[in-house]
């Protein structure tokens, strides 16, 4: 036991400044890695809501094909087929 006291006496202080120094590193590299991580789900969350709108378009065009035609009806799907066409193009 004297023994171990006196290891501490005269190392404590660097162990403890080894274990500050690994804590402190792996919290570095924790921060970076939720970074990418929210990085990665605002990305995927942008593309989801991408896909919902032109789905959402297609069935509107999808309604008013099976409905009877008039020329609102016809100028209305000629601007979703340009609006599917536009974030198509975005990709």
């Amino acid at each position: 036991m004297d023994k171990l006291n006196t290891f501490f006496e005269k190392h404590g202080l660097k162990i403890i400044a080894i274990l500050l120094v690994l804590t402190y590193s792996k919290s570095c590299s924790m921060d970076s890695e939720l970074t990418l991580l929210k990085k990665a789900t605002r990305i995927n969350t942008e593309v989801m809501k991408k896909t919902i709108k032109i789905e959402g378009l297609r069935s509107e065009l999808r309604m008013i094909q099976a409905t009877d035609r008039k020329l609102i009806d016809v100028n209305r799907q000629n601007q979703i087929e340009i609006e599917i066409k536009t974030l198509e193009a975005v990709n």
